[in-house]
């Protein structure tokens, strides 16, 4: 049967056929020995779009291979429970920084392998990686709630914050609790944190981009809080109405930045699933199916578009992208048990402890409902 025929009739038409194959062929393509996913063969590695790339080899059932990219940040992460900003070719590329928001998506790609795998003894064995990377960012954790973006060579706070960055740490830190709360581990200081973290995307505004220009420009830093569940509901609707026309090019996708005629495939596709959180499925659908014109023929997806020069651009097609894609389409096509990550994200409920598999989320509260 192909992809395709496997789809209920209200998600048909949403990816050709061999899409699913395609794409994870292409992350697997460039995957290197060592399990690290780089952006292209010859680029370097981030935590970051490293995990990124690794949910989308799950979505696609190469188990295998994401296990073996999660394996690779166990034998790359430092002491502190960080990782160095960039990796290439078995060696760090940049030691000029750790950056919280990689840092803390490792928990984000363990509890989506486990939410697809239902490996209970995998999810067991890479807890002190979790949890080693989470207890580096919340030390991070300002008395304001907004955590500084990354530390220096030296270890030194980088003391600003990132919208987007804290948006992708809030989830982070959904998954993570939600992992100490599978295997039977009390963490309420990370409770807290995640709490004080939501408070201050909602309502200290002040508390971001202080030392530098605005992000604003950035399109990220409009949905992100929506994606990750730290701005929901009514608040979340408005939010995305409020600079639609700012962001979207209506038939191409979501510009990255409001200053520039560029759309970019990454942001089209996370913009789809903050749609599809605020009940905005058929914009959702809309703005997702219109990315598969830049597929090659490979499977992979170049990374934006320049609609007044008619040129993709840059000429590089980054596996981050295509792991985007594939969390898109499983999102609005329901493909794995993990479909919702991002879309109708939970807290286990504390009593949900050591359960084998995944269809246990009875009790659960929504992402945002308590800040």
């Amino acid at each position: 049967m192909s992809e395709l025929e496997a789809l209920p009739l209200e998600t048909a038409g949403l990816f050709p056929n061999g899409f699913v194959r395609d794409s994870a062929a292409y992350i697997r393509s460039q995957q290197q020995p060592d399990g690290a996913i780089p952006w292209f063969k010859g680029g370097h590695a981030d935590p970051w779009d490293h995990v990124e790339a690794a949910m989308g080899l799950a979505i696609a059932g190469e188990l295998a291979a994401a296990e073996k990219a999660y394996q690779w940040l166990v034998d790359t992460q430092l002491e502190d429970g960080s990782w160095w900003a960039a990796y290439k070719d078995g060696a760090v590329e940049n030691r000029e920084r750790r950056e919280s928001n990689f840092v803390a998506y490792v928990a984000t790609g363990i509890w989506h392998y486990y939410l697809i795998s239902g490996d209970s003894q995998c999810l067991s064995r890479f807890w002190p990686v979790v949890e080693r990377a989470i207890e580096f960012v919340l030390g991070l954790q300002t008395k304001h709630g907004e955590i500084h973006w990354a530390v220096d060579a030296e270890g030194r706070p980088k003391e600003d914050a990132l919208i987007t960055g804290c948006s992708s740490i809030y989830k982070s830190l959904e998954c993570a609790i939600n992992i100490a709360r599978r295997l039977g581990v009390s963490r309420p200081h990370w409770e807290s944190g995640r709490f004080a973290l939501g408070k201050a995307l909602r309502t200290r505004p002040e508390r971001f981009d202080r030392t530098w220009a605005s992000k604003a420009r950035f399109s990220m830093d409009w949905f992100y809080p929506v994606l990750c569940g730290a701005v929901s509901g009514d608040a979340a609707r408005v939010r995305l109405q409020q600079r639609w026309d700012e962001f979207v090019v209506a038939g191409l996708g979501c510009r990255c930045v409001n200053d520039e005629p560029w759309v970019t495939v990454a942001e089209s596709c996370e913009l789809a699933m903050a749609l599809l959180a605020t009940g905005q499925r058929a914009r959702a659908e809309a703005v997702f199916r219109g990315l598969h014109r830049w597929q090659d023929s490979d499977g992979g997806y170049w990374t934006g578009y320049v609609y007044p020069d008619d040129a993709v651009w840059p000429e590089e097609k980054t596996t981050w992208t295509v792991g985007a894609m594939l969390l898109a389409a499983d999102a609005l096509a329901g493909l794995t048990p993990a479909s919702g990550l991002f879309t109708a994200g939970r807290l286990l409920s504390e009593s949900a402890q050591n359960t084998q598999g995944v269809h246990c989320l009875d009790q659960f509260e929504l992402s945002g409902s308590q800040g």
